[in-house]
C-alpha cells in the first residue's frame, strides 16, 4: 500500500471493528448455549453488571474475582460456570477482510498499526497462542505494532488519559494518528484531541468500511 497523507499510526478498536462481539446479555448467552432467565434484563442487574465489568476492564478485578462477583450480582440467576462460559463465548469471530487490512498497513513504508481496547485479561489473552501451543483463537489484532489495552493502562475510552498515552508510547502527534473505532462517545473524543477519528458501523462491511477510510485519508 502507499501512504500518500500524513497518517503515521492507524489506530483500531477491536470489539466491532477487528472482532465481532455479542452486544447484550442475552446475545451471549445464546452464544453460550444459555438461556435467557428471567429477570436478567431488568435495569438493576444490567447496572450491576456494567459497573463490575467496567472494573474489570480498567484492571481492577482478577479474572477469578470477576467471575464470581458477575455470578453473584445476578442473585442466583447464573452459576459461576455459565458466567465463564458466557464471557467466553462473548468474542465470536473476526470480520472477513480485516486481517488482510491489517496485514497490507504493516506492509506500509513509514506506517505504523496499534490496538486500543477497552479490554480484559481474559480476552486479551485469546489474541496470542496459548502456553499448550494452542493457536490463537483471534490473531489479528496480536500482529498490529502496538497494543493499548485498558485493563494493562487501568483507564479507558473515552478518557483522554488513554489517547494521551497512544501519543505518548508512539511518539506521534494527534494529526498522525487515523482511528477507528465502533463506538461514537470514543470517537468524539479522539476528534476532540486532534485525531482523525472514523466512526465504524459493526453491522456492515467493516473491511470495506475500512478501506474506504483509510483512502480517503491517503493511505491507498
Amino acid at each position: 500500500m502507499k501512504n500518500d497523507g500524513e497518517i503515521r499510526l492507524v489506530c483500531f478498536d477491536w470489539g466491532g471493528v477487528i472482532v465481532r462481539i455479542c452486544r447484550s446479555w442475552a446475545q451471549g448467552c445464546e452464544a453460550a448455549g444459555l438461556p435467557v432467565r428471567d429477570g436478567s434484563a431488568e435495569p438493576a442487574h444490567v447496572e450491576r453488571r456494567g459497573h463490575i465489568v467496567r472494573r474489570f476492564q480498567n484492571g481492577l478485578l482478577s479474572s477469578e474475582a470477576f467471575i464470581r462477583e458477575l455470578a453473584r450480582s445476578t442473585l442466583g440467576l447464573y452459576t459461576t460456570a455459565e458466567v465463564r462460559a458466557i464471557h467466553n463465548a462473548w468474542l465470536l469471530e473476526e470480520y472477513a477482510g480485516v486481517g488482510g487490512v491489517v496485514r497490507e498497513l504493516n506492509e506500509t513504508e513509514g506506517l505504523a498499526t496499534a490496538l486500543l481496547s477497552n479490554t480484559n485479561e481474559m480476552h486479551f489473552a485469546r489474541q496470542v497462542p496459548g502456553d499448550d501451543g494452542r493457536p490463537a483463537d483471534f490473531p489479528t489484532a496480536s500482529r498490529l505494532d502496538h497494543h493499548f489495552a485498558s485493563h494493562l493502562l487501568g483507564v479507558s475510552k473515552p478518557s483522554p488519559e488513554i489517547y494521551r498515552a497512544v501519543e505518548r508510547d508512539t511518539g506521534r502527534s494527534p494529526s498522525e494518528i487515523l482511528f477507528f473505532d465502533d463506538t461514537e462517545e470514543n470517537i468524539t473524543a479522539a476528534s476532540g484531541l486532534g485525531w482523525r477519528a472514523e466512526l465504524i458501523d459493526h453491522s456492515g462491511d467493516v473491511a470495506l468500511q475500512l478501506r474506504r477510510c483509510l483512502g480517503a485519508h491517503g493511505v491507498r
